[in-house]
């Protein structure tokens, strides 16, 4: 089942019509399956590795039904080091039947990502739209009760495992009203936004809650403003809200503007982080992907960038070639422009840090030697680099401090004991430079090599 209604101001069609695209690209991904490659990843030379180094992700949406197509995966484990799932974790998919829950496809994707060291941003808690027959139905005080429980035990349930939630999706009208969605969601009080992040806050307290929606890229417009205006509102009475993602869906009808910059500036102002969280350009214009990646980096406050789908055929807007890679998993021209501008990204300025002077090396374990050296900083994460010396096949072990955490790593293998305060990186054959992220969370302790075994 492909996005539904997300940012295409064209006529929206019913389910059942969307579930027939959904078929028929099903049979274009069959034809271009192809076995499993394991992918490697060299600073500079992928998008997720590029972005890290920017203290950046660089994701993409998942679905959990392509997960055995090879061609597909090659390309998720290559080139992003952070993962949406695509419907998954949906409203429709999580609770099919009330007070019954379903992880199996969103845990697939999860445990995905994760056993190679991407993140995961959770999608969605609380939206009008894919709601199960149940929900629809619902209004008044038992909708607000169904919708809260469901924040609730959904978030629970993925706590510790997701860097970042949707907490609510589209929520506001298009056109001039700059109103609310008049949604069964809506009708319930409008303080239901609110409550659903207050939900969220407490069920996962760990995870960074966004407000999401479409056609909120310019400036200038009403539905833009509005969200800014409940964002600022919901900032001042200290209502739990930490970042503000943009679909970024743009086609011919909602193109992109020269003034998204200013709008991802302007909420960041306001001190949440800024996401584009669905991005997909019609016909892949080069210099557009491009525009939008350097907007990002621009800002300091903008995390990343998701693109929605991997290759054209895994788009929901398959017929208008939206995405990096053509439909048989070639790079196509947008790819190179948006790496370009990862690399060519200037560092945005932050309150200063002043690290430690002194690089740390390990004592040799074996015939192995682990040197740590600070990289770029910014006002919320600083990134790090380590340089293995003595061997080819290594395994390094890297603390940080609580309550810091690992967001993005690039030229190994990790995994994280129970705590995920402790990393072991393992060689992948990206050499023996390895670097990786570390949200500060307030404490700027640098990480500590703990070992170095050579294999």
């Amino acid at each position: 089942m492909t996005e539904r209604c997300q940012g295409d101001t064209r006529p929206r069609t019913g389910p059942r019509a969307r579930t027939a695209i959904v078929l028929a690209a099903a049979a274009l991904l069959a034809a271009t399956s192809a076995a499993f490659l394991p992918g490697t990843a060299s600073a500079g030379t992928t998008l997720g590795a590029s972005a890290a180094e920017k203290g950046r992700y660089f994701g993409t949406a998942v679905a959990a039904s392509r997960l055995s197509d090879g061609n597909y995966t090659t390309i998720l484990n290559r080139e992003f080091n952070s993962v949406t799932p695509e419907n998954e974790m949906k409203i429709d998919a999580t609770e099919p039947q009330q007070g019954r829950f379903s992880y199996g496809a969103a845990e697939q994707i999860v445990n995905h990502a994760r056993s190679r060291g991407m993140s995961v941003r959770g999608h969605t808690l609380a939206w009008h739209s894919q709601q199960p027959p149940w929900m629809e139905s619902m209004s008044g005080s038992a909708l607000r009760s169904a919708m809260l429980n469901h924040v609730t035990q959904v978030a629970t349930h993925f706590r510790g495992q997701v860097v970042a939630w949707d907490v609510v999706n589209e929520a506001f009208e298009d056109g001039t009203s700059g109103a609310r969605r008049n949604s069964n969601l809506q009708r319930t009080g409008n303080d239901w936004i609110e409550a659903a992040f207050r939900a969220a806050r407490a069920a996962d307290p760990g995870a960074k809650l966004c407000y999401n929606d479409y056609n909120t890229d310019n400036w200038t417009h009403a539905k833009t403003q509005a969200v800014y205006n409940m964002v600022r509102d919901f900032k001042s009475r200290g209502v739990p809200i930490d970042c503000v993602g943009f679909q970024s869906h743009f086609n011919n009808d909602s193109p992109y503007v020269s003034n998204y910059r200013t709008t991802l500036s302007s909420f960041a102002a306001l001190g949440v982080d800024v996401q584009v969280t669905e991005l997909d350009i019609q016909g892949a214009p080069a210099a557009t992907y491009r525009s939008v990646v350097e907007d990002c980096l621009a800002v300091a406050r903008c995390n990343g960038v998701t693109v929605w789908g991997i290759r054209d055929s895994d788009s929901w807007r398959a017929s208008q070639t939206p995405l990096l890679f053509n439909s048989s998993g070639q790079k196509k021209a947008a790819y190179d422009a948006v790496l370009a501008a990862l690399n060519n990204g200037t560092t945005p300025t932050d309150p200063p840090t002043t690290p430690p002077t002194t690089p740390p090396t390990t004592p040799p374990s074996g015939s192995c030697t682990a040197t740590l050296q600070d990289s770029t900083r910014w006002g919320d994460r600083f990134n790090s680099q380590v340089t293995v010396s003595g061997a080819s096949n290594w395994t390094v072990v890297v603390a940080v401090t609580p309550p810091q955490k690992v967001s993005n790593t690039w030229n190994g293998s990790p995994t994280w004991d129970s705590s995920g305060n402790v990393m072991t990186m393992r060689s992948n054959g990206s050499g023996n430079v390895f670097g990786f992220t570390t949200m500060a969370n307030g404490t700027w302790t640098r990480p500590v090599v703990r070992s170095c075994t050579a294999s």
